[in-house]
């Protein structure tokens, strides 16, 4: 008596693990419905169509801030250091010698101060002339 036959492989789908012909397997254009095993068939000319796309801006603008409280607080301790000075009753100081661009106008003024920026907010430059202190712009 010989061996029974197979059952296996009599149904409508014969090709098992095997990707078929036509656009219906390929998804939508180009390179779509590759699976997983998509990246070891793209060609390295193709590669560069690969990952992030769109532009960036070169020069971006990354601007530092500093609240006029923390300078408030910190004044005398910075003019003992020589990054800020007294001229009279002002005490002047130089934000990007402390490496900040942009003053900020978080928290209270209670001293007279002339600072030196190259950018500050509105509030900033009320609280500052409220308190009798001046905001150079340069």
């Amino acid at each position: 008596m010989g061996r029974k036959k197979s059952r296996k492989k009599r149904g409508y789908s014969r090709r098992l693990g095997q990707k078929r012909r036509g656009a219906g397997h390929r998804g939508g254009r180009g390179k779509s419905g590759m699976g997983k095993r998509g990246e070891q068939k793209v060609s390295s000319a193709a590669s560069n169509t690969i990952g992030k796309r769109g532009f960036v801006p070169i020069l971006k603008k990354h601007e530092r801030g500093i609240n006029i409280g923390f300078i408030d607080e910190k004044i005398e301790s910075l003019l003992e250091k020589g990054i800020a000075s007294k001229d009279g009753e002002y005490y002047v100081i130089d934000i990007s010698k402390l490496g900040y661009d942009k003053l900020l106008s978080g928290g209270n003024v209670t001293k007279k101060i002339i600072v030196k920026a190259k950018s500050f907010s509105k509030k900033a430059k009320e609280k500052i002339e409220r308190a009798g202190g001046k905001i150079v712009g340069e």
